[in-house]
């Protein structure tokens, strides 16, 4: 546990390295910010702090840097103070998404763009498990007798679509009553609640061989759908950072996070934390992510919730990103009910 003094020489440090990206000697730390002490303590202090692990000098003759350790401390100290709240500079960018985003995969892609621009960062969104979501209608158009359409909306306005071939032709009445059937069974409830509550009389009318052939495109539409649930916004940003000018650098870390199964485990944290999660560096479970920090939580509830998350340098301004990711909670909240 720091004292108040060594905490805010090490929060100072931090905000200096932050914005510049250059080791801090206690010279600047004693121009630049008002700590209240003298250059001498501020010296003594900056080598206490690299003596129990929270900063380093990278060079003999340079200034310091922060550790993982020292950003540890520096983001437990902004969420336990309060201080990542308030209002974020053009927050409002954010806000708007819910007036102008037609249904929530509009709103999540807008917010992933919004979040990119107010954090200088890689934003992830998740979208919700579209199995686990409730089904408000499910429409089949007839396109010509050996071909159809199905429509599938869900209860939180995502609108999902397949194309369906049939071997014999079939007539409009009988595509009509499939649709009316598979309504009456799905509607108001998510695929998983199907599989366990079908009753009898339904389950012998799902045996019929065309609402076998339509239920079958229906959970192919859904199961496609699920498989390209993130959003991701920001490469060539990340690519402007010092840390990541060179692409090689940032390589490994896009091989992983273009898996959408590694991002679901990434993210593991992020559904049982009550607020934003933070890992930093060598916190992360993967090797590849040593040299980022993830910013990270949940949206929605239960079993049909998303997670909204922003990747970056660990040289990250914390209360910033923070704000924002606890802002794109909000709107996306409101939006996936």
């Amino acid at each position: 546990m720091l004292s108040d003094r060594r905490q805010r020489v090490l929060s100072a440090l931090i905000e200096e390295y932050v914005a510049r990206a250059l080791p801090v000697g206690s010279r600047t730390l004693v121009e630049r910010y008002k700590l209240g002490v003298s250059p001498a303590t501020v010296r003594n202090e900056l080598s206490v702090l690299e003596d129990a692990g929270y900063i380093i000098q990278p060079h003999t003759s340079a200034g310091r840097i922060p550790t993982d350790v020292g950003y540890r401390a520096f983001v437990d100290d902004l969420l336990e103070s309060g201080l990542a709240t308030g209002q974020l500079p053009h927050s409002d960018t954010i806000e708007e998404l819910k007036k102008s985003a037609s249904e929530l995969d509009d709103l999540i892609e807008r917010t992933s763009v919004a979040l990119t621009r107010l954090t200088d960062c890689l934003s992830i969104v998740l979208a919700p498990s579209v199995l686990a979501l409730h089904i408000r209608q499910i429409s089949l158009v007839s396109l010509t007798r050996h071909r159809a359409l199905i429509v599938l909306v869900t209860e939180d306005g995502q609108v999902l679509n397949r194309s369906i071939d049939f071997a014999d032709p079939v007539e409009s009445d009988d595509l009509a009553a499939v649709q009316n059937l598979l309504n009456d069974v799905f509607a108001g409830k998510s695929i998983t609640e199907v599989r366990d509550r079908i009753d009898l009389e339904a389950a012998e009318a799902l045996n019929d061989p065309l609402v076998r052939i339509v239920l079958d495109e229906v959970m192919y539409c859904l199961q496609e759908s699920d498989t390209g649930r993130a959003h991701r916004i920001g490469v060539s940003t990340l690519l402007k950072q010092p840390e990541f000018s060179h692409s090689q650098t940032l390589l490994p870390i896009m091989q992983i996070l273009e898996d959408d199964a590694v991002l679901l485990h990434v993210f593991d944290d992020a559904a049982a934390d009550s607020g934003p999660l933070v890992r930093i560096g060598r916190e992360n479970n993967d090797e590849a992510l040593s040299g980022v920090s993830v910013v990270a939580t949940q949206y929605g509830r239960g079993d049909a919730a998303g997670v909204v998350a922003v990747i970056g340098p660990t040289r990250m301004d914390y209360s910033k990103v923070i704000q924002a990711v606890r802002l794109a909670q909000s709107v996306l909240q409101d939006g996936s009910r």
